[in-house]
Parts: C-alpha cells; structure tokens; sequence
C-alpha cells in the first residue's frame, strides 16, 4: 500500500483504490485524453472530500473532482487523486417548492434531480443530452448549458449557493447556503485583486451567452454583486472543491410546441436563427443531414420521424400556459423562417424520438459515414448567434483544408456548435494534424468574436488556445486568481492555467492494432480489437439510471461501480490491447477483473450509440486467457451444456437417474460446487421426453400446408428443458398454414461455448449448424428459433465465427432466420388468436432486445388485444453468468431494477412473458411465478 493510501486512510476516507485496475478505469472520461491517476476516492460523505484534499495539500498531489466522468475535454482527469462523487454523495438535500430551489450534493445524477423536482411542477433548467447520467457538480464545473439554455440559462445561471473548500483549504459557504455566506481575508483579497484589472473584465468576459472558456470573473463586477459562487461555476475543479450547491428551480410550462423547419444546407439553417429568436424559443436546436442518416444506419428509419423537406433543420421549442397561444406563435415563427418546408409536432412521443437524435448525438457521431473513427477535440465552439453561418461556411472550408470532416450539430440558438473530427490518428503523424487544425480553428473562432468553448469548458483540450481569444492581461488576471484561491497549483492542474499541451497524452494516438491471434472477424472493426475497443466514446450511456438506456449496463446498475459500466470495461481493454496493463495483453488479471460482471447481455451493441459489442470482446478475452490452459469448472459445466443435454436425454431412465440425482439436497452442494454454481441456485430438471424425440414420433401426413416450410430450430433448451415451448410453437405455426420441419440431426449455436470464450468450439459448432440448415434455406424455407439468445447467434455471431469462405452460407442462413413474432408478422392472413382478456409483464431477453429487437412482439400482442406492461432491462440470469459462483448478489440485484418489482406488484391473473430459458429460470428461483413463452400464450387461445 502507497503512502498516499494509507494517509488517506488515516485521515477517515474508506474507500482509496490504488490497483492498476481502477487506475485504468480512470485514466480517460468521453476526452481524447488518458492520464492515469495515482489513486481513486469514492467518498462517503462531504467530510471526506475536505480530507482528501488535506492529505493531498500534504503530500503535494494533484487532485481531480470527477461525476460521472462524460467531460469532453479532458476535464475530470488527472495524475493524482481523483475524486469520484457519483457512487455516494448523490443525494437531493432538500427541495423548497416555494422558493423554487433544491438543495445537492455534487453526484446527484440532473435526472434525479429532476425526478425530485418534478412533483411539485419544477425543473432544473439546464438539460445537457447526457442528463440521465451527468452530475450537478460536473455540470458546476463545466457551466454546462444543454439544449433549453435559450428559456432557462446556464447553470451559472441556477447556481444560488455553493459550499466549497478551496486550494488552501478554507471553507467558504457562497450564497444561499446552510450556514449563511461566509466572511474571509480570502474573499477580500479576491475582491481587492479583480478590482486592480476591472477594464479587462468588462471588456473581455461575459460577451455573449455561450461564453465558457476561462474563468466567469465578469460574476466579480461590484456592479454584478460580486458573486464569487457564480464566478466558480465553469471554472472546472481548478480552483475549489463543491460540497453542496443551492440551485434554482423552474417551472416546467405546461404546453411545449417543437417547430421543425427545413432549409437547403445547415448553414442556410444556421443563418435563419437570428429570425427565430424573437419568438422566444427554449431551444434552437441545428441538425445535419450526415447525423440523421448516421441515426437511420445505426437505429433503423423508425428511429427518425418525418422530416420537413432539406439537408439541415432547425428544431425549435416553444413552451407557454396557453396551447393556442403558443400554436399562434408557432405559426408567426414559419412565416418568418424563410424555411422550405416546416413541420409542428406536438406529439411529446414524436418529439422525444426527434430529441434523441441530439441524445445520442455524441456517440453517433463517434463514427464518421464511412465508419471511421471520429474524434472530440473541437467539440463545442460558440460564437454570437448572428455570426454562426459565416462561421459554419468557414469551418467547413478549414475542415475539407486539413482533409478532414465532420458531423456537425448545435445549439444554434446559443450559437454552439458541436463536432466530432476523423483526426487520422491512425497515422504517426495524426497528433500533429490534430494540432495544427486545432490552432487554426481557435483563430477562426476568435475572429467571429467566439470562444474556444460554448459549454464542455476548456480541460486539457482547449486551455492551450485561450491565448488566441483573451489578451495577455485577461490570461495573467486568470493566474493570479488561480494563485489565490489554489496557490499549490493542486486543483485539476494543467486545465486553463498553465495548461498542458493539447497534445499532450492523446489516448487514440496511443492504441496498437491488435489483429493476430483473434477468433472473432470484428467485421465492422476492420478485424482489429483496438479499434472496436475505442468504439467507447466515454459518453457514459451505460451508466445511466435504469429504463432510461434499454439495456445497458445491468451489473452497472446494481453496483453503481464503473468497473462494471460498459464504457469502464472498454477502458480497460484499450490499456490491455495497447500494453499499459503489461506483456499479458488480453490475459492480464485487470481486464478479466473488469470483465467479471458482464453479463454477455450484448445490451451495449444496440443500446450504446458507437455500438460497442463488449459480450463479443470479451468473449475474444475469455478464449485468449484459457487458450491451451485448464478452464473454470463451470466452463465444463455450463459451457458443455448442449454435451450433457444430449447424452442424458439418450434415454427416459438416464433422464430420471439424472434428475433424481439433481434434487437430492444431500448431493446438491456437491454437484453445483462441480458445476462451478452457486449453492443458493435451483438446479434444472432435464425433460424426459425431449422435443425432438415427441416431434419424431408424431404422426406423418396430412395436415395441409399452404404457406409451405418452415424449419424449427430446435435449440438445447427447448429440445431438453422446455420441450412444451416447441410443441405450443408447432401448434401456432400449423395453424397459420405452415408444415414444420427439424434437422435430421440436432443442431446447436454454441451459444455456450461463445459466452465461455471456448471460440474454436462454438465455431465448429455453427459451422455444422449451417450445414444443417442449408438445404432448408436453399430450398425457401425460412427458420424460425425460439430461444432468444441461440436465435440472436443465428443472426449475428454466426458472422463474426465463420470464415470468409464459408461467409456465403452463413449470410443465407441469417437472411432466412426470424423470431416466432416475426414469421406470425408477415404471414399474410393469419390472425393472432384474441387476446383481450390477457394481462402481461413482459421480460424480453436481452439478446432479443439487442439483436433482434422486440417490437414485433409488442405489435402482435397490442393487435391481438393484450395489455403489456413491457420490461426495459435484464432479468439477470444471462444463461450461465447467473448461476456461476461469485454472481449470484450481482445476479439477484439486477433482477431486483425491474423484473422482481414489477412481478410482484402483479396479481395472480397477470401472466409474465418471458421467451427466454434463462428469463424463465430466474423467475423460478426467485419468484413463486412461472414465465410463460409466446408460443404458448398463443396455443392456448388458439381453436380446439
């Protein structure tokens, strides 16, 4: 243990970790930087952030604020002691509906604090798209703005009160705090030093809304109230620590009109802002053709609605107490416009959808059209909003100079304009492209008048430009308060002051290809893990509160832990891939640590915006730790599955010796310690009859087909535990006119071996499953799976295991494979048997989720007559991870997000979806309830 640890430790703060591993975890936020700490704190309490700091004025270390870590600029990273508030000190203090306020500790999530807020008819105004996972106090330190900054501020704007310890050490309560403002020689002297240079803060600082870059000092005019807590906010951690913070409240008006106006080019859209701003817009919103299409690639057409005619839109929001009064400035707004076509939405379902293109606007944009990589670095410049046009005209014509590009959006109201750049760091040289482009983009910006940053604050990004846009005097006045309030130069250094170089420490300049020795094609990837590891932008959608981010990340959820967050994971693999965790590579004990609790869920490869696949790496990782090497039990166990299934089903009296022997409780320790399972885990009961064993015996003949074939595939958990499902899917499919058809022999994904990382296994195994299934396809037949998890493989690993030359075959066999509500979808005719007496919470397992999608299923239900509450996270089992040791509390606890809740707040009459084994199995153990699949929902109701 490191000294720093045990003075800290000493000093009362509990949770200090100093591994390589959480070392890793930390080295980046959503920035192109990596700089790895020397330790990590998650403090329990306010308390424990005063001693931190202490100890770190002691021992001459730097220290990093951090929330939930989405800085885009380098700016909650750090090469001492970062301190991460987001795990504990999230709690809504208290919330004054009268006065409009709430009082927070700095790692409430915004959208906690909305939650809070909400009942009593308020908001916090300002609404970044990462709302649903940043911190008010990573906000305070950014001045973060978001898209409503138009109606509601910044949030220097809402900020009333911090309670804060400075770089010396002092407590200073600012504002409206509890324990009334403080008085300080400290104060005084900050008063005294803004007071010597007045002329250069009037002039320089506080130009136009969107001004982020520096220090706020323009809050420190006598004529403003000198109010040092709104000074504070933006200055990024560099010169005090937030304990508390007293914010405003709004009131959330209860009409919102969304005004989409269409335009030929986004700079056309651009220069219409100055005539929508008199209809006192809450945002102005500027979208690009690219990113729309980007959003159509990546979360199919339905995830964009329609349109007004162009190539670049404004999406403007109008809000009031009066719909037709708002409606009628709705309308004066489009004739105004001078748009080519405009479209009113007030719909909330529809603009929610048109809202999400700017959510997901960071990641999405984290790969260019072309699939490239495309990179934070120039993320959010601002000018004043009447200059944004000429500006965007020229930032293009910098952009194709460098031979680069970009997808452009913003806050056009404000002004801010958000990129994402494909800086060739692939390249040797791709820091010094990054670097000149860079210099000349901070003097076009400053030439408009604008500033180096409209929102994300400077970091490590852009605190080496502000020269170009401030005076010498402006950037001396900064030092010199940096100097009185931080005088150690201990606070977030080399972030606005004495900045370090902006390239300096860039991550993807340091990543290694890595393409030999993988089994997995990472097709999108061009073959290479580095590269999909740095899918991960850092947005940090994987840690966002349960039902707000589909599936993803359910172990993060219940630990709270970013070791168990998607992007905490990819972090992770990118030091392995690139070296900084040893000679290991992807064996290294780190990566496998991180790796721990993921759940093979492949959540993250729909619900992430860059698509990170990370069930897929780490089953590559799995492969590369065992290769050649005695596996965990349970890799034996449970990775053989479909192995044991057939053998023990080659006969009723094996069958009966084999389920005997599993509810022995005398043998039940030692068979799940074994198995590798938990002891507190059921144990399975293998069917006596398998599937394929009553659909061989059934009578042949004369059952007509006038939709021809189809081919079951029979997966090993229908064929040996649930042979009821395949017989209730036979009866649904016969009755919608389809003769049935299975594999002469038993076929398998290797769904098993895949989530053991046994690759070469699982790749035999679907190589013989295709060749089964061929004859089938070739002939027309389509294939139908009822297993979500072995139907997802069907119809996306099979292509990442298969050879190039076998990539034919496999392609066909994906094309022909469809979900039991897919087929039912578009079988002209048929019509699902009545449902309107059902009742139903739904658990769709998550690879159908991810790989599939379940909105086939929701149609047919809600057309047929069922009420469906649908679920929007994992159940928790995810096939073998449930059961294996060491994942049961985890396992349990992501059951407890949503499935366990809403199963027992159903009544006895409510039936409980669940297609898939594993979803069915956790609700056996842990419930009283049994999951009911959809086929058999539908034989049921079907006509005797």
């Amino acid at each position: 243990m490191s000294d720093l640890v045990q003075a800290l430790r000493r000093a009362g703060v509990h949770e200090v970790d100093d591994s390589s591993t959480r070392r890793s975890l930390y080295s980046s936020d959503a920035s192109l930087y990596r700089v790895p700490p020397q330790a990590v704190v998650t403090p329990r309490h306010a308390d424990e952030l005063a001693a931190v700091l202490s100890v770190c004025r002691e021992h001459g270390v730097p220290l990093t604020m951090r929330g939930a870590g989405t800085s885009i600029a380098g700016n909650a990273v750090g090469p001492g002691v970062v301190v991460d508030v987001s795990r504990h000190l999230h709690r809504v203090l208290d919330v004054d509906p009268e006065a409009g306020t709430a009082l927070v500790e700095p790692g409430v999530v915004q959208a906690a604090l909305q939650r809070a807020a909400s009942p009593h008819g308020l908001r916090f105004g300002p609404d970044p798209s990462t709302h649903t996972r940043c911190t008010i106090g990573g906000m305070i330190g950014n001045n973060a703005c978001g898209s409503r900054a138009l109606g509601y501020g910044r949030t220097s704007d809402n900020v009333l009160g911090l309670d804060v310890v400075t770089g010396t050490g002092e407590r200073l309560r600012l504002g409206d705090v509890p324990g009334g403002a403080s008085t300080s020689p400290l104060l005084d002297r900050l008063r005294a030093l803004v007071g010597t240079d007045l002329s250069v803060v009037r002039t320089e600082l506080g130009r136009f809304g969107r001004q982020v870059s520096g220090y706020a000092l323009e809050h420190l005019l006598p004529e403003r109230g000198f109010d040092v807590a709104r000074a504070l906010v933006g200055s990024e951690g560099t010169l005090a620590v937030t304990t508390a913070a007293r914010v405003r409240l709004v009131r959330d008006a209860p009409v919102r009109v969304l005004v989409v106006l269409g335009y030929p080019s986004m700079p056309d859209a651009a220069d219409a802002v100055p005539a929508v701003l008199p209809s006192a817009p809450v945002a102005c919103r500027g979208v690009d053709a690219r990113i729309v299409n980007v959003v159509r690639r990546r979360l199919g057409h339905a995830a964009v609605p329609e349109l007004p005619r162009g190539e670049g839109w404004l999406m403007v929001e109008l809000v009031g107490d009066d719909a037709g009064e708002v409606r009628a400035r709705a309308d004066a707004l489009i004739g105004v416009a001078g748009a080519l076509e405009a479209r009113v939405v007030t719909d909330a379902v529809v603009g929610a959808r048109l809202w999400r293109i700017r959510e997901d606007g960071a990641g999405l944009a984290g790969r260019t059209p072309a699939g490239d990589p495309a990179w934070p670095g120039w993320e959010d410049a601002a000018v004043p909003p009447e200059r944004l046009g000429t500006y965007l005209r020229e930032f293009e014509t910098l952009l194709a100079g460098h031979g680069l590009s970009g997808l452009p959006y913003g806050h056009f109201g404000d002004g801010c304009l958000h990129v994402r750049i494909d800086f060739p760091f692939d390249r040797p040289d791709g820091t010094a492209v990054m670097r000149r482009f860079l210099l000349d983009a901070a003097t076009l910006v400053a030439a408009h008048g604008g500033s180096m940053s409209g929102e994300h604050g400077d970091g490590r990004a852009r605190g080496e430009l502000l020269p170009r846009m401030y005076s010498p005097e402006a950037i001396a006045l900064f030092e010199r308060v940096k100097g009185l309030l931080d005088p150690d130069d201990l606070l977030n250094p080399g972030v606005i002051v004495r900045p370090a170089p902006l390239d300096a420490d860039v991550r993807p300049q340091q990543a290694t290809p890595r393409r030999e020795g993988l089994v997995l094609a990472l097709r999108h990837d061009g073959g290479d893990l580095s590269r999909a590891a740095h899918r991960c932008t850092g947005v940090g959608k994987c840690r966002a509160d349960p039902g707000t981010s589909g599936v993803m990340c359910p172990s993060f959820l219940a630990t709270r832990d970013e070791k168990d967050s998607t992007r905490g994971r990819a972090r992770v693999l990118q030091d392995a891939v690139a070296g900084h965790l040893g000679p290991a590579g992807l064996a290294a004990p780190e990566l496998h640590e991180s790796l721990d609790l993921c759940l093979s869920c492949k959540g993250c490869s729909s619900d992430c915006p860059t698509g990170v696949d990370m069930a897929s790496y780490k089953a590559e990782a799995l492969h590369a730790r065992h290769r050649g090497r005695l596996r965990p039990r349970s890799h034996y166990a449970l990775g053989w599955l479909p192995r044991w299934t057939r053998l023990v089903g080659r006969s009723r009296a094996l069958t009966r010796l084999a389920n005997a022997s599993l509810r022995l409780r005398a043998l039940h320790p030692v068979v799940t310690w074994s198995a590798g399972v938990d002891r507190r885990r059921g144990l399975p009961q293998f069917a006596e009859q398998t599937f394929r064993s009553w659909f061989a015996g059934r009578p042949t003949g004369a059952a007509p087909a006038p939709r021809g074939d189809v081919v079951l595939f029979v997966d090993t958990f229908t064929d040996g535990f649930s042979p009821e499902v395949g017989r209730a899917a036979v009866a649904v499919l016969e009755d919608a006119g389809y003769r049935v058809r299975v594999t002469e022999r038993a076929v398998c994904c290797g769904l098993t071996w895949i989530s053991t990382g046994q690759l070469d296994a699982a790749r035999r195994q679907l190589r013989a499953t295709v060749h089964e299934l061929l004859p089938f396809v070739r002939a027309g037949a389509l294939v139908v799976g009822l297993e979500p998890s072995c139907t997802g493989v069907l119809r996306s690993d099979v292509l990442e295991l298969l050879p190039d030359a076998e990539l034919p075959d496999a392609q066909a066999v994906v094309a022909a494979t469809r979900t039991l509500a897919e087929l039912l979808a578009a079988t002209d005719g048929w019509t699902a048997p009545d449902l309107s007496d059902v009742r139903a919470v739904a658990q769709p397992h998550c690879h159908h989720h991810a790989v599939m999608g379940w909105s086939p299923d929701a149609e047919l239900l809600a057309g047929a007559g069922a009420q469906v509450e649908r679920l929007g996270g994992c159940c928790g089992l995810a096939g073998n991870w449930g059961v294996e040791r060491g994942h049961h509390d985890v396992s349990v606890a992501v059951a407890e997000q949503q499935l366990l809740p809403a199963v027992r707040a159903a009544d006895d009459g409510t039936t409980v979806l669940a297609d898939g084994f594993s979803c069915r199995t956790q609700l056996a153990d842990l419930t009283d309830r049994q999951g009911e699949h959809l086929a058999q929902l539908l034989a049921q109701r079907l006509p005797r």
